[in-house]
């Protein structure tokens, strides 16, 4: 009984020991290879475990190669994997550019995945090209009317500057610096909305794809419309500006006047204070100059007589002047 119960027990041992192994050496996927005439040996595909790499996607990206007839190794797919690149778009762009006829190499295909491009995409765009459609872009006529446009750019990849040239958005920032150069050289708004192909014309002229990872074909205006009157409006902002201005300066005259003012007053005002203080002296030097002598009793009389004289001519022209004016209802009766 006892050796029936260890000869169970062994079975089940070579039975676990051989389920780990077959899930450690991927025999399927050996078979699998081999029944679709890809070279691949047991040991390869233990080292890809060991190296933590999917056997199952190296082999599956093979078998796609071989039969698409590209000439990819397995050090290869391995390498772009351990690389962090992906090697099933990597494959698929090549199989792609193989049947639409396109020159891309396994190097290039890997560099341009790498650089963190999508290069199926890439190969799709080359064969079906892409229209890009720009925000709308306000420029103003030398008139000072602004317009208002929005562009279709179709562009196409350009597999050889993938690595290294600008993206969708440098090619939008360049249509729409084209397009306000050609409006603003415009005389009047009317010219750019007569013939809007003057714009796509100059912007197509000017060589905009230069440097970026695309090709443009043709660049076609989507709308066009008219915007504010600019120039109006800053001539407007320009006569508000100069009549606060204006009225600063003369808020400023007028409070120099009023000082100016102000100062005649207190100056008046120091002057009558001088002329009082200098009449209250004026009977302290006759009473001075009757003590010493130096003026007499009738030469005292004489000065009262005149100024008594010059006070009732002085109340008779005021009279005067009332009757001429009408201004007395009494010495007019």
């Amino acid at each position: 009984m006892g050796g029936y119960i260890a000869s169970l027990i062994i079975l089940a041992l070579v039975l676990i020991g051989i389920a780990v192994l077959f899930s450690f050496i991927p025999v399927g996927l050996w078979i699998s290879a081999l029944a679709a005439n890809v070279k691949i040996s047991i040991i390869q595909l233990i080292g890809m475990r060991l190296r933590r790499i999917p056997p199952a996607l190296i082999v599956n990206c093979q078998i796609k190669s071989d039969k698409a007839g590209l000439s990819i190794t397995t050090n290869q797919l391995e390498a772009h994997y351990l690389a962090g690149g992906n090697v099933d778009r990597v494959v698929n762009a090549l199989i792609a550019a193989e049947r639409a006829n396109i020159a891309l190499t396994y190097e290039l295909a890997a560099a341009i995945d790498l650089a963190g491009r999508n290069v199926l995409e890439a190969v799709q765009m080359s064969v079906n090209p892409k229209v890009i459609e720009t925000p709308v872009i306000a420029a103003m006529a030398k008139n000072g009317i602004e317009v208002r446009a929005r562009a279709r750019v179709t562009v196409r990849a350009n597999i050889e500057r993938l690595v290294g040239g600008a993206g969708e958005e440098t090619v939008i920032a360049r249509v729409g610096e084209g397009i306000v150069t050609t409006v603003g050289s415009s005389d009047s708004h009317k010219a750019v909305l007569e013939n809007p192909d003057l714009i796509s014309r100059t912007v197509l002229n000017k060589g905009l794809d230069a440097g970026t990872a695309f090709e443009i074909l043709s660049i076609d205006i989507a709308d066009v419309d008219v915007g504010r009157n600019i120039g109006a409006q800053l001539q407007m902002d320009q006569a508000e500006a100069d009549k606060r201005i204006a009225q600063a300066k003369a808020e400023e005259r007028r409070a120099l006047a009023v000082a100016l003012e102000q100062e005649m007053i207190a100056y008046v005002q120091e002057m009558k204070g001088k002329v009082v203080e200098a009449e209250a002296e004026v009977p302290r030097a006759i009473a001075q100059a009757l003590r010493e002598g130096k003026l007499g009793v009738m030469d005292y009389y004489n000065l009262q007589n005149i100024q008594a004289d010059t006070s009732m001519r002085s109340s008779l022209a005021g009279l005067d002047d009332k009757n001429k004016s009408g201004s007395d209802p009494n010495l007019s009766k």
